[in-house]
């Protein structure tokens, strides 16, 4: 066991709360759990040496950091700073239907409701998460009503002051019919290091659209989560859009547990430099006529190291499945790495699926031809490149959201250059 894990064990035996129960079963199994070494496959691409070396700490003092500004988007703010739940910035009247609270401050009924679903969702296999389990305090509880359509977005910001360590946890719950969309923003000013998870309980018939923004680079360490429970016809659509840091991870699980769920993928990341991404995407087809569709694309430059393990399992009784994913990516030097593993694992006998992975670089002759016809390279660069990811952010279903990551986008191009 690292040092690192050891510390985080330790400050969490001396928490005792209302999740007491499941933190007591996290720290148990961290207790028992080897520290991933290149030899675990989970972790194989992806080393660990930038977490034991970190020296982020949790910061107690009032910080007064906000969300960066969307132009044109209102939604409803759930903010984090260095791990703790900003109430001051949670300043609209809420929606009827729609209930957020810290799970502290539930009564013994709704704390034991919650304790019920507390990461039912998120699987124990997911090292980090076991860690989020016991040092998150600060656990915010979403919950939306049957039949009820939030018409603005939860945006849930984890905001890290420099060298900040944070944990953050939210619960959100779909009720029958309901409809809700959720953001997810990770913003870091410079060696940190988080945990940030939500877990999803999508109800029968219920819509949920899903984004995640890990845009943190630099120094900064940052490992998460998004996970998915799907019941009978629900629906999701979830878009990641990532930048690379000295570590960067994310886990994503999806479980079709109810017949006729469908659910939506699309992922893109951009990386220069040294910086290293890793997605591992897994979905679980247990139960028959679920759909999904999964499309993953990645632009690495420089000396940076790209990681995508995508797994679909579809169960003994998952008949009549549809599952497509789609994983393509471009090198923009010869020095850049990429690490990509879809699979497929199938005990039905009655599902039509596909998958695929393609690794190429960017078009020396176009890159030329546009060059001849007095664009400069960098102009260039960005024109091939935009197109690739572009056919993602189009699909994006807030308009207002992809208005406002393009020039970001196009921005973080203009700094990549073919090598």
């Amino acid at each position: 066991m690292s040092e690192w894990l050891e510390s985080a064990i330790t400050r969490a035996q001396g928490i005792n709360d209302w999740l007491l129960p499941k933190r007591a079963n996290a720290i148990e199994l961290l207790s028992n759990t080897k520290w991933p070494t290149r030899k675990a496959e989970a972790w194989r691409y992806t080393p660990l040496r930038s977490v034991e070396r970190s020296v982020a700490k949790a910061i107690n003092d009032v910080v007064g950091l906000s969300p960066v500004d969307i132009t044109d988007l209102s939604a409803i703010e759930l903010v984090f700073v260095n791990g703790k739940f900003d109430a001051t910035q949670l300043t609209k009247v809420l929606p009827k239907g729609l209930s957020i609270s810290l799970g502290k401050n539930l009564d013994s009924a709704q704390q034991k409701g919650a304790l019920e679903t507390f990461s039912s969702i998120k699987p124990e296999r997911h090292l980090f998460g076991l860690v989020n389990d016991a040092l998150a305090q600060d656990v915010v509880v979403v919950t939306v009503a049957d039949g009820v359509d939030i018409a603005e977005p939860i945006r849930i910001s984890s905001l890290l002051s420099q060298g900040g360590e944070s944990h953050t946890r939210v619960q959100v719950t779909l009720g029958d019919g309901s409809r809700l969309a959720v953001i997810e923003d990770v913003q870091a000013q410079g060696d940190s290091l988080n945990t940030a998870f939500v877990e999803y309980h999508v109800a029968s018939n219920a819509q949920l659209e899903h984004y995640r923004f890990a845009l943190q680079t630099g120094s900064n360490i940052s490992i998460g989560g998004s996970h998915f429970n799907l019941l009978d016809r629900a629906k999701m659509h979830s878009t990641i859009v990532a930048f690379g840091s000295d570590l960067s991870r994310l886990d994503t699980d999806i479980i079709h547990a109810g017949e006729f769920a469908d659910a939506k993928l699309n992922a893109m990341y951009l990386l220069d430099g040294k910086e290293l991404f890793d997605l591992h995407a897994t979905v679980e087809h247990a139960m028959p006529n679920g759909t999904t569709e999964e499309n993953v694309r990645c632009i690495a430059a420089d000396r940076s190291r790209a990681v995508f393990n995508g797994r679909i399992h579809i169960h003994r009784d998952a008949q009549k499945t549809l599952a497509e994913l789609n994983n393509r990516n471009l090198l923009m030097s010869n020095t850049a790495e990429i690490n990509t593993k879809p699979e497929l694992e199938i005990y039905a006998d009655d599902v039509r699926c596909a998958h695929g992975a393609t690794v190429a670089q960017i078009d020396k002759q176009a890159l030329y031809y546009l060059q001849t016809r007095g664009i400069s390279r960098s102009k260039a660069q960005v024109m091939l490149n935009f197109g690739f990811i572009n056919e993602l952010i189009d699909l994006m279903p807030n308009a207002a959201l992809a208005e406002w990551v393009r020039p970001i986008i196009r921005e973080r191009f203009s700094q990549m250059e073919v090598k």
